[in-house]
């Protein structure tokens, strides 16, 4: 399932809206990488290998899942997350770019491009319906973190 939308950032237009600089969202997108825990609450442990300071693997676990990703920044622009697919897991890739269309515009696109589990069953498109929506709101809430995390002091 390949699947795209947007997510404001800034907007000159809502004063009640403070807006982000690029590199404080930048910032935020990083540590949600590093530090996942802070932005996934059913997210039970993460452990990080570094192999450069843009490029690290990650195992991630929730319960008796794991889940085994790689991560590659590319400074101020976009952070790919690319997932290892297993029998519980499909393979997949997530990014997030960071676009700046204007002056003061600022929003973050998240990609996803998602496989169907080797062997699995083939997945219904109400279900694909369902993961989008949790995707939005995911997003959404990773955003929300980054800038209650700006406010605390945190970025």
């Amino acid at each position: 399932m390949k699947f795209e939308h947007l997510v404001q950032i800034n907007d000159p237009l809502n004063p009640l809206i403070d807006p982000l600089t690029r590199s404080q969202l930048w910032r935020g997108l990083v540590r949600r990488a590093k530090q996942p825990k802070e932005f996934v609450e059913t997210l039970d442990a993460c452990e990080i290998n570094v192999y450069s300071e843009l490029v690290f693997t990650r195992t991630l676990t929730f319960g008796r899942l794991v889940i085994h990703d790689q991560v590659t920044l590319a400074p101020e622009e976009s952070v790919r997350y690319d997932i290892e697919a297993s029998r519980e897991v499909p393979g997949g890739i997530l990014s997030m770019t960071i676009e700046e269309p204007g002056l003061e515009q600022l929003f973050v696109r998240f990609a996803y491009d998602t496989r169907a589990i080797e062997g699995g069953p083939p997945r219904e498109a109400f279900y694909d319906e369902y993961v989008k929506q949790a995707y939005v709101e995911a997003d959404v809430d990773s955003i929300m973190t980054i800038r209650k995390l700006l406010a605390e002091g945190a970025l």
